[in-house]
């Protein structure tokens, strides 16, 4: 049993590397999409190596002795020999600590984790929105669909304030804040999960949904601050709160569709 479990951890790591990014698109909860065919590439490697390491170990007549060589030679008695070869197979056990690995590794098989949540964000730094040239005129006579980066640019940054006034709509994940408030959250990566930043805006008027669930927000900017300016709130007031269900592609920050 020692000496498959090697083997059997390659096959299970291997598998479900390709069950996230092969057969589904789990794997967005962890990476971007471009690094898709990475994953691919690492999962089948690893399960090669997994399949020549169980081919190697339990084919009849392999021992990992070269060809040409005898247990002992030379002056060696064969007792001597035995005992080395006994003290060489004593160091080539399995680790115990490899056993460890083995729930870790049925749990990617088996049971993917989540895209991060509200955990994360209230513990992440805010990403610096980056500075817009201009800004598209809002379309009128119906709720303006923005992305959470969006709202934040032109909150602090359009010093023509077209927010004021105006409806807007926007979706991301719950995440509630300690004076029982709540924030509409998106978490944006650089390359992978480890590196996330969050985007933020606080709503005022509704009481929080439960946490971590993805909401269509619709409301207009909340009146502290000045627009155009570093002041200006990144907050909104909610006249309305939808479910919706969570993106296949979690850390891309969209605006709702019409």
């Amino acid at each position: 049993m020692r000496r498959a479990l090697p083997p059997l951890l390659l096959l299970l790591v291997g598998a479900g590397i390709l069950r996230v990014s092969l057969f589904s698109d789990l794997y967005l909860r962890y990476v971007k999409e471009g690094l898709q065919p990475f994953l691919v590439t690492s999962g089948v490697i690893v399960v090669c190596i997994g399949l020549l390491s169980g081919l190697r170990d339990f084919t009849p007549g392999s021992t990992g002795a070269r060809p040409g060589t005898s247990a002992y030679r030379g002056s060696d008695s064969p007792q001597k020999g035995a005992h080395q070869s006994s003290h060489q197979h004593s160091h080539s056990h399995t680790p115990r600590v490899a056993w460890l690995l083995l729930l870790p590794t049925l749990g990617l098989l088996f049971f993917a984790p989540p895209a991060l949540g509200s955990y994360t964000a209230a513990r992440d730094t805010d990403v610096v929105v980056e500075a817009y040239e201009r800004f598209r005129p809002l379309p009128s006579g119906r709720p303006a669909p923005l992305s959470l980066t969006e709202f934040i640019a032109r909150a602090q940054q359009d010093g023509k304030g077209s927010l004021a006034g105006r409806e807007v709509v926007m979706q991301g994940f719950v995440t509630p804040r300690a004076d029982g408030s709540w924030d509409l959250t998106r978490l944006l990566i650089a390359c992978c999960a480890a590196d996330s930043q969050s985007l933020t805006v606080t709503m005022h008027g509704a009481p929080p949904p439960r946490a971590d669930s993805w909401v269509r927000v619709t409301g207009t900017w909340h009146p502290e601050g000045e627009l155009g300016t570093p002041t200006a709130a990144l907050a909104l007031d909610v006249t309305k709160v939808t479910a919706i269900p969570a993106p296949s592609m979690p850390y891309l920050d969209r605006p709702p569709k019409s």
